[in-house]
């Protein structure tokens, strides 16, 4: 872990998003110093499913040694980003820093993404990190310190990271737009950068997008809070960069990353938009699993005798299922394989004892993945995961996509089977 070293005393940091997660890190992070944290976020009162609001986490920098400034803020409203910019000048005296953590994903493609996430994503990320920094701006002109750092990714063009959900990475890439242009605009004046970690990192939104067991591929959020740390302590001359944590961990001397995974030593999720293993990408290990409460009990017809790799698959597979694993899963899917023994299959794990076949489900599929016969075969033995297959573009999903990403935890059990 990187030591504090006071740098940050009485500095006014404002963080959209602050109230849980990667945001609040940030915040307990720069508290520690004795700085002052304005908690920009929209959780006021306690979310059914994240913990956390702007006053908890006010509390906590409180106690870390900062001080805290909540305001309630959804950066798709201009007037709550211009009130608590002019809360945390009348109260701190400026801004110093300015972090544009808030962001919004919906991981669907083109045709399964509704317009109304469409909008979410644009106004949550670009809009509402474009108005946050037009907002802050003329006060961080007057810092000495003067930083903008956005939680968003290297402009990284590869069509693999558009492909699947274009909607989303258009809205990344667009923070990642507003550090190239601020960043010129405003050299000599004020540091604008961005930063993106190189694996998953373990927040509670993880838990509920990968569900439970995904925290083992996850890094802690301590190395982002740290991460940004070191940027913070740059001169104004450092700008218009796309920073990777661990690389910037390692210019400060960190040779000791597993202090950061939750399990150390257990192989780690790579995150989105970087082309670092393009090749090796499938042999990452990753394992997801929930457990959501069991729904209605429905009857299956009998899967139809068929022959071949993908036959002999779903027999194991059907071998290992249980109520317990139906009782976790709770979801129909459907499978469209290209190829040999090819065609339309389907799993139930809804059913009482889970049933497979050939065909389509009797009730509708929650989840529709497409992709050949030879993949299908190597994603249930562990040779090929899913997510990887998913972001190299050999499985397409239609669906639920929380619900596809637990179906890993059930591969994973087949591997010593098939």
């Amino acid at each position: 872990m990187l030591p504090n070293t006071g740098k940050l005393a009485g500095c006014t940091i404002f963080i959209t998003g602050a109230s849980r997660g990667i945001g609040k890190a940030i915040a307990l992070k720069a508290a520690k110093d004795g700085a002052n944290i304005v908690i920009a976020a929209k959780t006021a009162q306690a979310h059914p499913k994240l913990p956390g609001t702007i006053y908890t986490a006010a509390e906590e920098i409180k106690a870390a040694g900062g001080k805290a400034l909540p305001c309630i803020v959804d950066v798709r409203d201009e007037e709550q980003i211009s009130n608590a910019v002019e809360k945390a000048v009348e109260k701190f005296g400026g801004i110093d820093i300015l972090v544009n953590n808030a962001s919004a994903i919906s991981l669907t493609n083109t045709l399964d993404t509704p317009t109304k996430k469409v909008d979410l994503m644009m106004n949550v990320n670009t809009r509402g990190t474009y108005l946050t920094s037009k907002a802050c701006i003329p006060y961080l002109k007057k810092s000495k310190i003067a930083h903008i750092l956005n939680l968003s990714p290297p402009l990284n063009l590869n069509p693999l990271w558009f492909k699947q959900h274009c909607a989303y990475t258009i809205a990344k890439y667009g923070m990642s737009m507003c550090v190239l242009g601020m960043a010129e605009e405003f050299k000599g004046e004020i540091a604008v950068n961005a930063l993106w970690p190189k694996t998953a990192i373990h927040t509670a939104a993880m838990d509920m997008l990968g569900g439970y067991g995904i925290e083992s591929q996850c890094r802690k959020v301590d190395i982002i809070a740290d991460a940004a740390y070191c940027i913070f302590k740059k001169p104004k001359s450092f700008t218009g960069n796309f920073i990777i944590d661990e690389n910037i961990l390692k210019e400060e001397g960190i040779k000791n990353f597993d202090v950061y995974a939750i399990t150390p030593g257990y192989p780690l999720l790579p995150d989105f938009f970087l082309d670092e293993q393009p090749a090796t990408v499938t042999k990452k290990a990753d394992s997801y699993g929930a457990v959501p409460e069991l729904k209605e009990e429905k009857t299956q017809p009998p899967p139809q005798p068929r022959s071949g790799a993908v036959a002999e698959t779903f027999r194991i597979v059907k071998d290992s299922l249980s109520d317990d694993i139906v009782k976790a899963t709770q979801a129909i899917y459907q499978f469209q394989l290209s190829g040999e023994d090819g065609g339309t299959w389907f799993l139930d794990l809804k059913s009482k004892g889970g049933n497979v076949g050939y065909g389509e489900p009797s009730d509708q599929a929650d989840v529709v993945m497409s992709m050949s016969t030879d993949d299908f075969v190597k994603m249930f033995s562990g040779k090929l995961k899913p997510t990887m297959a998913f972001m190299s573009g050999k499985l397409k999903i239609k669906g639920n996509m929380a619900l596809a990403i637990k179906l890993e935890k059930l591969m994973n059990q087949m591997n010593s089977k098939l």
